[in-house]
């Protein structure tokens, strides 16, 4: 009988990697509530430095992502997976043990360093049937967002309490943690999925690079994280400047991301029945740059920062979680994992960037300098947008055949093309994979499994 649900194995290997991941974002993110204002005791402190240690971790992980996916398909996803997590703790404890703001940097690009996403999202497809891995990465992904919820509401708690310091012993102690939980809770799995599926393939990149549709998402996800990380330069300074000391800031934070959960998922599911993301997406741009703009209007006053955090945080979180479905809708058949590859490492360059121009602008041009310059790319990118298109809910489907001649390869492309509810087909006849993106109402299953037949 066929299972519906995911089986033991499969749900043990969900909560292990979503817990793995979910401790490591912690501990990269509960840093950026925080060090703007604690961070003052450092003796070289200046904004520019604190800019550049919140977003330094995004350049080591933007340049070693994809090698490392790369690498746990050489050597196994275990071995990079704990020699990352290996290499986070040891940043974690040299910014805990560093006396000034250039040392902790060093500790946060090595945090960085360990730049493991690929390798997880690997492990978790090869550790979970075809039918059930979108639900394996579901928890994942819910992982990581709570990490960052967590963050933002632990952190100020924290942070007057046991310092900076402090701070990075504790996300050491997640990355050891994570380590165990690797160690001891994930379970052994010896399948191993196609490459393509989940990690990026060399000769594809330029092509992609190439693909506006997709540049455009990956030019939104950079601008997004910039934005985020270049105003977390500022907003804890503002929120003390307006009369909220920073062991307060958790009670800002958490009513505001809870009311911003409570519009959004309204908002995805009404625009998502009509068919409607880009449009959701454009929505969501406009609110960060109402939210932005209002705090150059409301500037010092305290109810004005609350209303422009929980705008702001309704428009990010609506375009963090609908960014990864657009992507796939977007991604040519057999090229899913090389388009994620290129979205994450964008998503990470962009909280590097944000980091060190939100420190510069802050440190020259004070906190309106740092609005006025998100705005601008807001707009940049809310413009650049408009020729995103909106297009149909599709799936994907692989098939594995024998090695297959050149001939038989076009002859097998040709068949799958022409049958309905195709929208792509690519078949790789070296490695013996065939890849499919379809549309689910279209599709007929029965058809499509007699054309394959023939070349298995």
């Amino acid at each position: 009988m066929k299972q519906n649900g995911l089986n033991r194995t499969e749900k043990k290997a969900a909560a292990a990697l979503a817990s793995i991941f979910g401790l490591r974002m912690l501990g990269l993110f509960l840093i950026m509530p925080v060090l703007a204002i604690y961070g003052q005791t450092y003796p070289d402190y200046s904004p520019f430095l604190v800019g550049i240690a919140i977003g330094a971790y995004g350049l080591t992980q933007a340049f070693l992502q994809i090698p490392m996916g790369w690498l746990s398909d050489r050597i196994g996803r275990r071995p990079v997976i704990l020699a990352g997590l290996a290499i986070f703790a040891i940043g974690s404890v040299v910014a805990a043990l560093a006396d000034t703001m250039q040392g902790v940097i060093i500790g946060r690009v090595l945090q960085g360093a360990g730049a493991i996403a690929g390798a997880v999202l690997a492990l978790a497809a090869d550790s979970a049937r075809e039918e059930q891995r979108p639900k394996v990465m579901a928890v994942i992904g819910m992982g990581i967002g709570l990490s960052f919820v967590l963050a933002l509401i632990i952190a100020p708690l924290l942070g007057g309490v046991i310092g900076m310091s402090g701070l990075f012993w504790l996300t050491a102690a997640l990355a050891v943690g994570g380590i165990l939980l690797m160690w001891r809770g994930m379970p052994e799995t010896y399948q191993q999925v196609p490459s393509r599926d989940v990690l990026p393939v060399p000769k594809e990149l330029g092509r992609l690079l190439k693909n506006m549709q997709l540049q455009r998402l990956n030019s939104g996800v950079f601008v997004l994280h910039l934005v985020l990380t270049a105003w977390f330069v500022t907003l804890p300074l503002q929120l003390v400047d307006a009369g909220l000391a920073g062991e307060h800031h958790s009670w800002l934070y958490l009513p505001t991301l809870l009311l911003s959960f409570a519009v959004m998922i309204p908002m995805m599911i009404v625009l998502l029945r009509k068919k409607k993301q880009v449009l959701g997406m454009r929505i969501a741009m406009l609110m960060l740059i109402v939210s932005l703009s209002a705090i150059a209007v409301f500037e010092g006053q305290l109810w004005g920062l609350v209303l422009s955090v929980w705008v702001f945080f309704i428009g990010f979180n609506y375009l963090e979680a609908s960014f990864p479905a657009l992507l796939t809708q977007h991604a040519p058949a057999g090229s899913k994992g090389s388009a994620s590859g290129l979205y994450t490492t964008c998503q990470f360059f962009g909280a590097f960037v944000g980091g060190v121009a939100g420190g510069f602008l802050f440190q020259i041009a004070g906190a309106f300098g740092v609005m006025l310059f998100c705005v601008a790319l807001l707009v940049c990118w809310l413009l650049f947008s408009i020729g995103l298109q909106q297009v149909s809910a599709t799936t994907r489907l692989n098939f594995v055949t024998r090695t297959l001649t050149p001939s038989e390869a076009r002859e097998l492309t040709n068949a799958l093309t022409k049958a309905p509810g195709i929208e792509e087909a690519i078949v790789i006849p070296d490695e013996g994979a065939t890849y499919l993106k379809i549309k689910k109402d279209e599709y007929d299953a029965t058809a499509i499994n007699g054309i394959v037949a023939r070349f298995q």
